[in-house]
């Protein structure tokens, strides 16, 4: 179980560098920490001490870190920082979800979630802030796109739960953003969540949810195999192209071959497909049987979503009994195919309720329904 070894005063700020000058720590991984203290003239070891001291431990005063020569402990005080962001919000559920509203340096601000389970923790956290692939049916969607985060303030998100006392078993790219489209940050914070020195999370616990940019998921699959999931929604081209407007770049016929090619042959893993439930858009029993002949010869698993609702929508969720419906015409067809329960709605924490504060620099502050046009069928 993950927890932070050392006392409390160890999480006092420390003293900061020159923002312009200084370098920040979080953004690196082992291999960086042992690159930068070796270039000052220390040993590597002394740099995975030090990355095991900012993420095993979760200290931030160097003074604390008392396996550091102190002539390193002098300079990192002088040249480097632990840049955490500001809570600007804690959000508790009566569900038991918590939704942190976390204030970056430059002021924007992104949503992290923390839902608790009986067996397990799982932590929600964004890559980017906002998101310029104007998914229809999505509130962060409507908020536009500013920029990606970085690898430590992807990190950080991490960091913050442990410290909070709410370490996650389980960790989802699930948040503000699309993982695929910050791919060098976000894989470079994934292999820091999975180190031993650090949070020590196996691959199966750590999953990746992407709207379908199929050059990086190739690309994703000769670096990392943690767990794949697809926000598909839709089983046909057409209906896709207005629900999830990156299939008009990468359709159908692209996605499913390289979702295959993820899996590498191994018969143990599977595709999550993720499939938000809008009534009268996606819940046929016609489109049922359209997403299994999508999904046939594709280790697949189907994660059928309650639309959780936000202001000027114009969607509802399919009502339970259509979803059940759904999920057994699935299910008959040799598909595992499981509905989510909706948790953190309560405090617009569920899937596709996150919007944190963006600054909008796509020129399309109308959101995704004005980069979408025309009716739904």
């Amino acid at each position: 179980m993950l927890g932070t070894m050392a006392l409390a005063a160890t999480h006092a700020p420390p003293v900061i560098a020159p923002a312009d000058a200084a370098v920040s720590l979080l953004d690196l991984d082992q291999q960086g920490c042992e690159a930068l203290v070796s270039g000052w003239g220390f040993k590597p070891f002394h740099g995975r001490n030090l990355f095991k001291w900012l993420h095993k431990h979760g200290v931030d005063a160097f003074a604390a870190m008392t396996d550091l020569p102190t002539n390193l402990r002098d300079r990192l005080t002088a040249e480097a920082l632990i840049r955490m962001p500001r809570v600007a919000a804690e959000l508790p559920s009566p569900d038991g979800t918590v939704k942190w509203l976390l204030e970056l340096a430059d002021g924007q601000r992104v949503e992290t979630v923390h839902i608790p389970e009986p067996r397990r923790s799982t932590l929600c956290i964004s890559s980017q802030v906002g998101c310029a692939l104007a998914c229809r049916f999505c509130a962060t969607a409507r908020q536009g796109f500013n920029r990606n985060l970085g690898t430590g303030e992807i990190i950080s998100q991490v960091r913050h739960a442990v410290r909070a006392g709410k370490a996650p078993t389980n960790l989802v790219l699930m948040g503000m953003g699309e993982p695929l489209a910050n791919f060098d940050a976000v894989v470079r914070a994934i292999g820091i969540m999975r180190n031993d020195l650090a949070y020590m999370l196996a691959k199966t616990r750590v999953t990746l949810s992407t709207s379908g940019i199929v050059p990086n998921i190739y690309r994703l699959a000769e670096v990392s195999d943690v767990a794949l999931a697809v926000s598909l929604h839709a089983p046909d081209n057409d209906l896709r192209d207005l629900l999830v407007p990156i299939n008009r770049k990468y359709p159908l016929e692209q996605l499913i071959p390289a979702c295959k090619a993820y899996l590498r042959g191994d018969p143990r893993r599977r595709i999550t497909w993720e499939y938000v439930m809008l009534a009268g858009v996606n819940d046929s029993d016609r489109q049922a049987k359209a997403l299994i002949r999508l999904l046939e010869g594709t280790p697949s698993k189907v994660n059928l979503i309650p639309f959780n609702p936000f202001t000027d929508s114009g969607f509802s969720s399919s009502d339970p009994e259509r979803i059940e419906s759904f999920r057994q015409r699935l299910q008959r067809a040799g598909l595992i195919a499981t509905t989510r329960k909706t948790r953190g709605d309560a405090i617009a924490a569920a899937c596709g309720q996150l919007v944190g504060r963006v600054a909008d620099r796509s020129g399309r502050r109308d959101g995704a329904a004005a980069a979408v046009r025309g009716p739904l069928p």
